[in-house]
């Protein structure tokens, strides 16, 4: 998994956690909704800006964010059993 789709999982499980929508959040970090959900996909490179304010919006460190990223980025995919 590419470092930028686990970064965008990480964010999304943490605004999941809060119960917070997409627009919700995306007020509270003062970015454009459609730019949460392009970073929640890993469709975008963000900027260490971006990141910050994400990791402030959730009341974390950005060291933790970018932890809870490799983390996931470490995990391997489970894979579909073949049928047939």
């Amino acid at each position: 998994m590419a470092i930028q789709q686990a970064f965008g999982l990480a964010v999304r499980r943490l605004r999941f956690s809060k119960g917070w929508s997409q627009e919700k959040f995306a007020e509270i970090a003062n970015i454009h909704r459609t730019y949460v959900s392009s970073i929640e996909l890993g469709k975008v490179v963000i900027s260490l800006e971006i990141a910050e304010r994400i990791a402030n919006s959730f009341e974390i460190p950005l060291n933790q964010l970018i932890r809870e990223a490799e983390t996931l980025q470490r995990v391997k995919p489970k894979t579909k059993a073949k049928s047939g």
